[in-house]
């Protein structure tokens, strides 16, 4: 299968293809997405299969419109109407009972539940519209590995397993959308995922949130993408650098004595005060913000992990769990397997 790059003009043929039941990927301000037509079961099946994804784990629905989810939701509360018009389009998902036989069981991974977002992209709001149906779209990668920031990416993992990629060049948060259980009658929300969404934003629009952020173990259904499998990992070992610590010196230090060839993903200024090669380097951020270092995470992942780089081990910085910092460190832990130098 030929894997074709569409541009903005060729949004009207992507649409086309996810008619027929074709596999789509495109942008979001998050990740780029995996697209299929969620109410054919068969194109969905056709994304676990193209990403190598268990068939438990569920996957979150794009509409076009905020209104459109009341199409499916049994019963859309003032707290989310409150949080739709607040984060809509944007990086949040939100999880509510579904309406019996509005959508394929594969979409939820048998749940009673369905994950919701309107995505903050104009060409994939357009490419929803002009398909006409809403669209399944977990990361365009494959499962387990590294979520994808760029057409290049994408086209990386699945070149040859899908009909098209939707280019618009690099998205701009880097990491998933906040995943936020509206579903549980007379309980606060709960954070699953956590995103760029944060707590604190969300408690501003409605009062009380509580985070769940936990892996459930082997044998319980997941009720959102990110909480069960390994994630975001690269084939090289990563390693953390704690931010306290700051002891970075140390680890390349470390990795000489034992003959590995370390890579460094940190900011500009971290970079500067190292004696190593510019080739095994990718800098996070220019201004040490949490921000542009969420945004260019997965990227330097994949980077360094490519096979000219050769390394052994990736040094990555950290921060605080704290605002934005909880869903990097979030992502991050899943990286490196909780791993600290």
């Amino acid at each position: 299968m030929e894997t074709k790059i569409f541009q903005e003009e060729d949004i009207a043929t992507a649409a086309a293809l996810i008619r027929a039941g074709k596999l789509v990927a495109f942008p979001t301000e998050t990740v780029y997405g995996l697209g299929a037509d969620a109410t054919n079961s068969a194109s969905v099946k056709a994304v676990y299969q193209a990403k190598g994804r268990p068939s438990d784990n569920p996957l979150i629905i794009h509409l076009a419109d905020k209104n459109d989810v009341r199409q499916y939701v049994d019963n859309f509360s003032e707290k989310a109407r409150q949080l739709a018009d607040t984060f809509w389009p944007g990086p949040l998902t939100m999880i509510f009972p579904v309406k019996q036989g509005v959508l394929p069981s594969v979409v939820t991974g048998g749940l009673s539940t369905g994950a919701f977002r309107v995505p903050n992209n104009k060409k994939t709001l357009q490419l929803i519209k002009l398909a006409g149906v809403p669209l399944v779209g977990p990361s365009a990668n494959t499962s387990g590995k590294p979520s994808p920031t760029t057409a290049e990416h994408v086209y990386h993992d699945l070149h040859g397993k899908i009909s098209g990629i939707l280019d618009d060049g690099k998205t701009v948060v880097g990491i998933e959308s906040t995943v936020l259980d509206m579903s549980v009658a007379d309980e606060p929300p709960t954070i699953l995922r956590p995103g760029a969404i944060t707590q604190e934003q969300l408690e501003a629009v409605i009062g009380e949130v509580r985070t769940a952020v936990q892996e459930v173990s082997k044998d319980v259904q997941p009720k959102s993408p990110g909480m069960k499998y390994k994630h975001y990992a690269p084939d090289t070992e990563v390693m953390m650098i704690d931010w306290q610590k700051n002891n970075w010196h140390e680890a390349v230090a470390w990795a000489r004595r034992h003959g590995k060839k370390a890579g460094i993903l940190a900011a500009r200024r971290i970079i500067r005060s190292l004696d190593i090669p510019s080739s095994n380097v990718y800098e996070l951020s220019d201004d040490g913000s949490v921000s542009q270092s969420m945004a260019n995470l997965f990227a330097g992942l994949r980077e360094l992990d490519s096979p000219d780089r050769n390394l052994d081990v990736i040094f990555v910085q950290t921060f605080p769990a704290e605002g934005l910092g909880v869903a990097y460190m979030n992502r991050l832990q899943k990286s490196a397997d909780k791993k600290t130098f």
